[in-house]
């Protein structure tokens, strides 16, 4: 506070006024110095942010990849009972 008020008294302002602006200057550091933590915090959460897009394009594509294995494996068991059951009634009407 000192810092502030010295050069305001040597301009002539007012005792309690000059300890005042003080007062109002040292209460925006404190404000300047919450904002470069919050901005620090925000810097890492987009790197968190970022490596999670990344994590999760990864398993999207994991994901389509056994979809498209299931999809397959669901046309093949198809097949397969079609199959038996054409073979099961040929066995029975003969």
């Amino acid at each position: 506070m000192p810092n502030f008020t010295t050069p305001l008294l040597a301009a002539g302002a007012p005792d309690d006024k000059a300890r005042k602006a003080a007062e109002t200057m040292a209460g925006y550091e404190a404000h300047e110095q919450q904002l470069g933590r919050i901005e620090t915090g925000i810097g890492e959460l987009k790197r968190v942010v970022s490596g999670l897009d990344q994590r999760v394009s990864g398993l999207e594509q994991r994901v389509s990849a056994l979809s498209g294995e299931v999809l397959l494996l669901k046309w093949m068991v198809g097949f397969v009972l079609a199959f038996q059951v054409v073979i099961s009634i040929k066995l029975f009407l003969h």
